[in-house]
């Protein structure tokens, strides 16, 4: 239940937050640290979602162990466009 809470609080907070601003901070709890999801983390992301040869779906939309398997591979590609 906490997971599925977070997940909604989630996906609140990055609709929200990308209509305010265009970016927002996204926690990456495997690695405790914090990232910032704008257009440069949008592209990364696509490429991750190739890689992976997945059907694109928004981020917040992942289940929780994709979303930990993007920040692993995240950490290992820094420079990812």
């Amino acid at each position: 239940m906490r997971h599925f809470l977070s997940a909604l609080l989630m996906t609140g907070v990055l609709a929200g937050s990308i209509a305010c601003s265009g970016s927002v901070r996204v926690y990456d709890e495997p690695h405790r640290d914090y990232h910032h999801w704008d257009g440069h983390e949008q592209a990364a992301f696509k490429v991750w979602v190739g890689e992976n040869h997945m059907e694109y779906r928004d981020y917040n939309r992942l289940e929780k162990h994709q979303q930990d398997e993007y920040w692993a591979w995240r950490h290992n590609h820094p420079d990812a466009r």
